[in-house]
């Protein structure tokens, strides 16, 4: 269908074909749900033979800008990369335009909102010393899992990197690259990010 035809659908119409297309892909890709799942747009999910994604009820996926104040730079993209790798969303949760690449685990809590073009990823893709780096697998890269907990907020086009555990509550300021643990109940941003103050003093 013409994208522009496609545009000029009452947004009732699109949501009808954007959540028909996606439970076809979520079957297609073996993807488990439990309840509904809202898409607006249709995000892209890569599932790596023999590892999962587990979308829980009623996790929203915003891949259209129509959607979301911001607006998104591109859809919602899901992948594991490797043999039991697992992407798991909780409850209620919402993402915009978020990327998310899993070696071994990703795991985002209930009720937890991540911002526009946001990306999360366990891995560094590549080898760290330079030989060979460029061809060398994927799977030679260092990986370890992540941890958002329950309602944490994640502002646009932060950057959380493997290793790091978010505690339940806490908020990411935006544009912040999370390379550490951050304890619950904060708020921290910045470029490595870190603390700036409590939620509640």
């Amino acid at each position: 269908m013409n994208i522009l035809a496609f545009n000029r659908y009452p947004q009732y119409l699109r949501q009808l074909r954007w959540n028909i297309h996606s439970k076809g892909l979520f079957l297609s890709k073996r993807i488990e749900t439990s309840g509904a799942v809202y898409c607006y747009g249709v995000p892209i999910i890569e599932r790596h033979p023999g590892s999962k994604i587990v979308i829980n009820s009623k996790v929203s996926l915003c891949s259209d800008s129509r959607h979301t104040a911001l607006g998104v730079s591109k859809p919602v993209i899901l992948r594991t990369l490797r043999q039991n790798a697992s992407i798991i969303i909780g409850a209620e949760s919402g993402l915009s335009g978020t990327t998310i690449c899993a070696s071994k685990s990703v795991r985002i809590g209930q009720r937890c909102l991540v911002g526009a073009d946001v990306i999360i990823s366990d891995t560094d893709f590549h080898p760290l010393m330079p030989e060979g780096r460029r061809y060398r697998s994927e799977t030679e890269a260092a990986a370890e899992p992540i941890e958002i907990g329950d309602d944490v907020f994640v502002g646009a086009r932060v950057i959380i990197l493997k290793g790091v555990s978010i505690g339940n509550g806490s908020v990411i300021g935006a544009g912040s690259v999370v390379t550490k643990n951050i304890p619950a109940g904060v708020i921290c941003a910045g470029n490595p990010a870190k603390v700036i103050r409590h939620l509640v003093e």
